[in-house]
């Protein structure tokens, strides 16, 4: 653990916690997941923090072991590839793009099975009050941060192999992680009820995606370079990318032509500010060439130095 990122270590020991929080409260009749839970955005139970809490409440032991071990297995290298801050705003706004697609798949089948023109619900020959059955509409779980993760993973290193059980020969990342969304999406459309979130995952997918192809654009404040490590030469994802890294600069633009324009100078501070300037472009650098050789030749090709000073840049 202690050589484990910061955010990966914190958000494992987050999320123990909760679920042997949530496990105490129980015995004193104290239910967490129905506070911190996700509710359906109707019910009577729904609160807006709900869309940050749910992602660290947790169904069971296996529910809660599957998903910290991947944050694991997979976060700590995305921690150390994204550095800190944007991995934590990465996982979270995948959670919160996951409990915004439940929500949404929620209220269509709302509406498509017209629940709000019922007052009661027949559950296994008992009647059940409509607000008392809306309440049980109840999401938890990191998964669709997880997902994200996972995507993030693929998408950065598509070529490196890893081993599924019980698959008895490596797979590349991209196979990896097309195949989770095609089997997400399939359950999605045949697993009615089983308890599962699918749309969830494949939500916390696409919000990392679309995200990630922002990033790698060169778009965000803060950007490494345009973060040229999720696959910046991929033809493929050519002509959406320009499209969608483009919108801000055509909207910001627009926004800078009603803009008086405004002459800046530099006082005596410039040349304290060049020299920074020219550290952080040789940082850039630097991490653009480990960047690459991961891409290359996987994270257990780097040497010491080469792991000690990418958590170092990262931390910056």
């Amino acid at each position: 653990m202690n050589n484990m990122p910061p955010i990966t270590k914190n958000l494992l020991i987050i999320n123990v916690l909760c679920f042997l929080a949530t496990l105490a409260f129980s015995t004193h009749g104290i239910d967490l997941e129905e506070l911190f839970g996700l509710h359906f955005v109707l019910a009577g139970h729904f609160r807006p923090w709900q869309f940050f809490t749910y992602m660290f409440m947790h169904a069971g032991w296996q529910h809660l072991f599957f998903n910290m071990f991947a944050v694991w297995m997979f976060g700590r290298i995305m921690e150390q590839t994204m550095g800190q801050g944007r991995f934590l705003f990465y996982y979270l706004t995948c959670g919160l793009g996951a409990g915004l697609m439940q929500e949404l798949v929620q209220l269509v089948e709302f509406w498509y099975y017209g629940f709000g023109s019922y007052d009661q619900v027949s559950l296994g020959g008992a009647l059940v009050p409509m607000a008392d059955y809306l309440n049980r509409w109840n999401t938890v779980g990191a998964s669709g941060a997880v997902y994200g993760i996972l995507l993030s993973f693929g998408m950065t290193f598509p070529e490196e192999r890893i081993f599924i059980f019980p698959l008895p020969v490596p797979i590349k990342a991209k196979y990896f992680v097309m195949g989770y969304a095609v089997i997400e999406l399939l359950s999605a459309l045949s697993q009615k009820g089983d308890g599962v979130a699918h749309m969830a995952h494949l939500g916390g997918m696409l919000v990392g995606f679309l995200l990630l192809l922002y990033w790698r654009g060169g778009g965000g404040k803060g950007s490494r370079g345009g973060y040229r490590s999720y696959g910046r030469d991929d033809n493929s994802w050519d002509g959406f990318r320009r499209w969608f890294s483009s919108l801000g600069s055509r909207l910001s633009a627009l926004w800078k032509r009603k803009q008086p324009h405004i002459d800046v100078t530099y006082g005596g501070q410039y040349n304290r500010e060049t020299a920074y300037r020219q550290q952080k472009k040789q940082e850039e650098e630097e991490l653009n060439r480990i960047l690459d050789k991961i891409k290359k030749s996987g994270y257990s090709g780097l040497t010491d130095e080469e792991k000690r000073r990418l958590f170092d840049i990262s931390k910056k």
